[in-house]
């Protein structure tokens, strides 16, 4: 209990000052930083527990790294490209092999048959722009492809708007770091970006969610 309770503000502060530790990092180890950042990504969508991992914090901050020389940004934007990617394709099938027997609890009121067949199409239907979309919010994006993987979703549709969110997240994001991160003002307020980006998307989903519920 005594190290969970250490683990939480360490955590907090590695989000809010992902540049100090990254940067640290790269000065201790050099180039085994690709591999950190690659088990961070993967870990933060592949595994259904992780949401509180930073995300797209970390690959503004690779972005400036890259900017000034400290990374490479051609090998960063594969390498945390194929990580979102195999990290998406990891919490899909782990959907997709607890789903079926979560959904045999026929007396639960949300995981049963009529709650399977209602999310298996909506995301035959809706399910790529979801994907796309919740790579760029935190939280929803480890949740939307076990979700996907749940309601067995196709596994050709998924993969191929996997790859496209996976790509337009690492790729975007890392390029307005690259571009942006070293900008001084950025540098001075960028705590307070860290915090915009976590709370922004939060925000809007909270909001999205109360209206579908008032509008029903």
């Amino acid at each position: 209990m005594e190290a969970f309770t250490s683990f939480i503000p360490w955590l907090l502060d590695f989000v809010l000052h992902v540049d100090k530790h990254l940067f640290a990092f790269v000065q201790a180890y050099g180039t085994w930083v690709y591999a950190l950042l690659f088990l961070i990504i993967f870990v933060e969508t592949g595994v259904v527990v992780m949401p509180f991992l930073p995300g797209d914090s970390l690959l503004f901050v690779v972005g400036a790294m890259c900017g000034v020389g400290l990374m490479d940004y051609t090998l960063s934007i594969s390498l945390l490209t194929a990580a979102a990617i195999a990290g998406n394709q990891s919490n899909y099938a782990l959907g997709r092999h607890f789903g079926p027997r979560v959904f045999k609890w026929e007396q639960s009121r949300f995981f049963n048959k009529a709650a399977f067949l209602k999310a298996h199409d909506f995301y035959e239907r809706y399910g790529g722009i979801t994907l796309v979309a919740a790579r760029f919010m935190p939280f929803l994006r480890t949740f939307a492809p076990f979700v996907a993987g749940v309601a067995q979703m196709t596994r050709r549709k998924f993969t191929f708007f996997d790859v496209v969110g996976g790509v337009l997240w690492v790729v975007g994001i890392v390029t307005i770091g690259y571009l942006f991160g070293n900008v001084p003002w950025v540098k001075t307020h960028l705590d307070k970006i860290i915090w915009a980006m976590i709370l922004i998307p939060g925000l809007v989903i909270i909001a999205g969610a109360l209206k579908a519920k008032f509008k029903r």
